[in-house]
């Protein structure tokens, strides 16, 4: 019997979460999973919860679409890559035209365009949803970036609009754009994402190694910059894991975790997306290489040794300049994430509206922060990509540049590594310089490819009269 609003697919722990916040919002959910004993222990959850009379429970995939109501929305949670198309494969068999499938997983856009594309001239809708703020988010309102066919979004528009975070009564929901707009733009707040959080570990290291503060002091600082411009969700969970301590042992958490970090390939794909658009994204860049870096520990240990640990002394930098730094870079890794948005825009013909998705990461994102609210009325007056030239941010970093500069330029002599601010510096510096070094870029190039070069007071490309016998 069809009773069910919305079907989902995959009962892991974000499947599940967003399962039961859909139930949570009065809505009858239909659940499947390959594992059926998965759908048993969902249903014991979703009855401790109370929410046990709108779940409707199905291991059988052909009765499971059969429970939901027409115009169909099914969503699927599986493993991003081959998973997802061996999914629609099965799903597909049992739709009609107008259902739609609601792939909320990280997927990468291009594939996100590719299923798509296969999927319009059968009538079948697919929305490729990025959904950011973790397992917690995903329980009690994520923050939710929705690309694909637009009838489809209307049809499942209230539902995913419940689920959402609100901000001042505001869903963080949107719609973005046809094909993998939605995805892209997730995959671009997870490359935000690392930045952001390399910046912090940066600062944390200097604080540490530099400033001799341990981890309970690092915190009490993280906590009270969490009251003032840097304000953000990364920054109060830094607080609170600096400040965890181990039960076995009694010491702080934080030093007893091994220093490689993870990563699942989005950081990567922003990264590698900016390359192919053209738009620097040195924040990114960096905190994706910082990670790669921080994998190899055994070479690092290595190295260690033969180079010796740093010799500096302590560091000359003050918390002061320290949390400017931070500030300065974060604008610098949000401004490079939307320059790249705004550039994919226009390649693919999205038409982003960049205002409505700094709104949309105002709460229940990773990324969420105080100045998202600034962005998001800055972009809607229109004018500048870039929001470095935005004259809200234009102040901030007046003064803040100075700061990052004085950080910077401390943890060189110090021999701090900070991949990432130091990125962020160059990016700065080399951005508001009108008079660059890439005159002499090119006329290397065209000595020995004759690629041509543009010269300042004539049309034309022009070529130069080089020696042919140098080096021979």
């Amino acid at each position: 019997m069809t009773t069910a609003d919305i079907g989902l697919i995959g009962l892991a722990v974000m499947g599940s979460n967003l399962a039961l916040n859909i139930a949570e919002k009065g809505y009858t959910i239909a659940v499947h999973n390959r594992t059926a004993s998965k759908i048993d222990d969902f249903v014991v959850t979703a009855k401790e919860q109370g929410l046990e009379g709108k779940v409707v429970p199905e291991a059988d995939l052909a009765k499971f679409i059969q429970t939901v109501k027409r115009p169909r929305s099914i969503i699927i949670m599986v493993k991003a890559g081959q998973p997802v198309d061996d999914m629609i494969e099965q799903l597909l068999p049992h739709l009609e035209a107008g259902d739609a499938i609601l792939e909320c997983g990280n997927s990468l856009y291009t594939d996100t365009n590719r299923r798509f594309a296969y999927l319009q001239p059968k009538g079948i809708g697919y929305l490729g949803i990025g959904v950011s703020g973790g397992e917690e988010g995903a329980r009690h309102g994520p923050s939710i970036m929705v690309g694909g066919a637009e009838q489809q979004w209307k049809n499942a528009q209230p539902i995913l609009e419940a689920i959402s975070a609100k901000f001042n009564g505001e869903p963080c929901c949107a719609y973005l754009g046809e094909g993998g707009a939605g995805h892209f733009v997730k995959t671009i707040h997870n490359g935000i994402e690392y930045g952001d959080m390399q910046m912090i570990a940066e600062v944390y290291g200097v604080m540490r190694d530099g400033l001799g503060m341990n981890p309970v002091a690092a915190s009490e600082v993280f906590k009270e910059w969490n009251k003032g411009p840097l304000n953000s969700y990364l920054i109060e969970i830094t607080g609170h894991v600096l400040a965890a301590v181990e039960p076995k042992t009694g010491k702080p958490l934080v030093e007893l975790i091994l220093d490689k970090a993870g990563q699942k390939g989005t950081g990567v794909w922003s990264a590698i997306a900016a390359q192919m658009l053209g738009v620097p994204a040195t924040a990114i860049e960096g905190a994706v290489a910082a990670r790669s870096i921080s994998s190899r520990k055994e070479e690092r240990v290595a190295a260690e040794a033969v180079y010796g640990k740093r010799t500096g002394g302590k560091s000359s930098v003050s918390l002061v300049d320290l949390e400017k730094a931070l500030l300065a870079g974060k604008i610098v890794s949000y401004a490079q994430g939307f320059a790249v948005m705004a550039k994919a825009s226009e390649e693919n013909g999205w038409n982003l509206p960049l205002a409505t998705i700094a709104k949309i990461w105002r709460a229940g994102c990773i990324i969420r922060s105080r100045f998202l609210d600034q962005m998001s009325a800055a972009y809607a007056k229109g004018g500048a990509t870039n929001l470095l030239m935005v004259p809200d941010f234009v102040t901030i970093m007046k003064d803040a540049h100075k700061s990052l500069r004085t950080t910077v330029a401390a943890a060189a002599i110090d021999e701090f590594p900070l991949i990432c601010l130091s990125a962020s510096l160059a990016y700065f510096d080399s951005y508001r310089q009108a008079l660059g070094t890439a005159n002499l870029t090119q006329g290397q190039r065209d000595f020995f490819g004759a690629h041509g070069f543009i010269l300042i007071d004539r049309e034309g490309e022009q070529h130069g009269k080089w020696p042919s016998t140098l080096g021979k």
